[in-house]
């Protein structure tokens, strides 16, 4: 898997032997693409202590009670962006398989990523986002009145 950054700099680099390694200046970061996150954070948004038990997935990356993110990944788990800012969750999508997923969008430089939500997620937050477009739709609702009540 090939792994690039915002300006298309590999973040993953070959040494002489051809195994992977993270260049000089990541030495200091985890590296989470083949291994699970295992360390608790405090979330940055509404300051939860967020543990990985109970996600029911290896990798949390989210907040469970607010479903805040923070940007620290270019590509899942290699821990390579320098942004740090708050990922806010902005909607939901289903995946093919019918597994929900949160779309978070950075609040400092705009990045888009998809989340599997996990399995202790807030429901009614998630149902508030799911429902948010339906709430506030780019025409007036009396617009679908007109159309089907054929007046």
């Amino acid at each position: 898997m090939s792994l690039k950054s915002k300006n298309n700099e590999s973040c993953l680099m070959k040494n002489p032997s051809g195994k992977d390694f993270l260049p000089h200046h990541r030495k200091d970061k985890p590296d989470y693409r083949r291994q699970a996150c295992r360390e608790p954070f405090t979330c940055k948004v509404c300051g939860m202590l967020v543990v990985p038990g109970g996600a029911g997935t290896e990798h949390r990356n989210h907040c469970p009670n607010c479903l805040s993110s923070v940007h620290v990944d270019n590509d899942p788990g290699d821990r390579a962006a320098d942004c740090g800012a708050v990922m806010e969750p902005i909607g939901v999508w289903v995946r093919k398989n019918g597994e929900w997923a949160i779309i978070h969008r950075c609040r400092l430089c705009g990045t888009l990523s998809s989340n599997r939500i996990a399995a202790d997620d807030n429901p009614t937050l998630l149902m508030s986002i799911a429902v948010k477009p339906l709430a506030s739709p780019p025409f007036p609702l009396g617009l679908l009145e007109q159309r089907f009540s054929g007046k």
